[in-house]
């Protein structure tokens, strides 16, 4: 049998936030930021400038991966159609004296990644420390 109170009707249950709580403690987190905001101390961050930049290099060796995933080398103003087991010995070649020269890879946007990726793995394995991708935005 329901509850009943003395005027004849149910119990209801009251299903509004008790919202005294909630106020007392934002109140307390004001005064808290308040007293404490003063106490903190401005700080000044180095930001990177374009002087501390490195510079471009002065030779890139660029790989062109074709639509048809025909392979070339670019170097300045030569260029040379290459095989996928060849391509180590011709880079090392071009680097010549300076090993430590970049290695970029263009591609055509149609080309699998996974033809990308075979000549980076391949020039990683010789031991060709500096692989990029090149990046051109869509006109």
């Amino acid at each position: 049998m329901p509850a009943v109170n003395s005027r004849g009707r149910g119990r209801r249950t009251i299903s509004e936030i008790n919202m005294v709580p909630f106020i007392d403690v934002m109140l307390v987190l004001l005064i808290i930021f308040m007293v404490t905001a003063p106490l903190i101390a401005p700080s000044m961050i180095d930001l990177p400038s374009v002087g501390k930049a490195a510079g471009q290099p002065d030779q890139v060796i660029q790989i062109v991966i074709g639509k048809d995933e025909a392979l070339q080398l670019k170097l300045k103003d030569t260029t040379t159609s290459l095989r996928l087991q060849d391509i180590t010995s011709a880079v090392k070649q071009a680097q010549g004296t300076v090993a430590n020269t970049a290695v970029v890879i263009s591609a055509d946007k149609s080309v699998k990644y996974e033809a990308v990726v075979r000549v980076m793995d391949t020039l990683q394995r010789a031991g060709i420390a500096r692989v990029g991708l090149s990046v051109q935005l869509a006109p």
